[in-house]
């Protein structure tokens, strides 16, 4: 009986295929719509992965800094954001941001005028503005979900200034994977008690209340107003 065997795969009768894998690898002719398919895009992400691990992995602690990229340079949180960035520069951590403007800026910006490392993990959008001029490593992703793990894998911790819906789903993100242990010591600071006091209000008189979470929960976050206590934070739990 004829059989033809493709790779792992061995094939009878009606399923033995009329070229080979090379003659079809080769063949420029026909449709390119397969690049659009889901298993060529498998391969994409595999390909950020790789990009990604292969770019941070020599990259040392680090911080995540975020915020809006809405805050404008005249802003109080932009020099704060700056000045945040160089005293974590001081401490010998490397800056990572989204590498957008606003508060991501102002972050890039002071880790790089403190000749520190400035990174930048940008995210193709459909109105994206590119990676500011601030960034001295930058990375583009086409898919959230690389870009975010390497935000958790490649930081010691975040801290969040003030900032949107992208703001608030890198921040309950890394929440979440510390909740469930998926990741451990991992700091979490929220810079601005008059922009997220609320939201710690919520917290603790809604979902604790209602018991949707634990008191040690709450726990996992530090809101301050005070740069000194944002930064030295994360000596602190790494040394606790």
């Amino acid at each position: 009986m004829t059989s033809y065997d493709k790779g792992p795969v061995r094939l009878r009768r009606g399923r033995i295929p009329n070229s080979t894998t090379d003659q079809r690898l080769l063949d420029s002719r026909g449709p390119a719509d397969w690049v659009h398919t889901d298993p060529w895009r498998v391969l994409r992400i595999q390909a950020e992965f790789v990009e990604g691990f292969g770019t941070l992995s020599e990259l040392g602690p680090a911080v995540s800094v975020f915020g809006s990229a809405r805050t404008k340079p005249d802003d109080p949180m932009y020099e704060t954001s700056r000045r945040v960035a160089e005293k974590l520069c001081d401490r010998g951590y490397a800056v990572i941001t989204g590498g957008g403007p606003g508060a991501m800026e102002a972050a890039n910006r002071g880790a790089s005028e403190c000749g520190g490392a400035s990174v930048g993990l940008g995210i193709e959008l459909p109105h994206e503005q590119g990676l500011n001029d601030w960034v001295d490593l930058g990375i583009n992703f086409r898919y959230f979900f690389v870009r975010k793990t390497m935000f958790v894998k490649y930081s010691q911790g975040y801290i969040v200034m003030p900032g949107g819906f992208g703001t608030l789903d890198e921040l309950f993100e890394a929440l979440t994977l510390s909740q469930t242990g998926k990741i451990t010591t991992f700091p979490i600071v929220l810079f601005g008690t008059a922009y997220w006091g609320g939201l710690i209000d919520w917290l603790r008189t809604t979902m604790l209340s209602d018991r949707k979470i634990n008191e040690s929960d709450l726990d996992l976050l530090l809101l301050t107003d005070d740069v000194d206590e944002a930064v030295s934070y994360f000596d602190a739990v790494a040394s606790s």
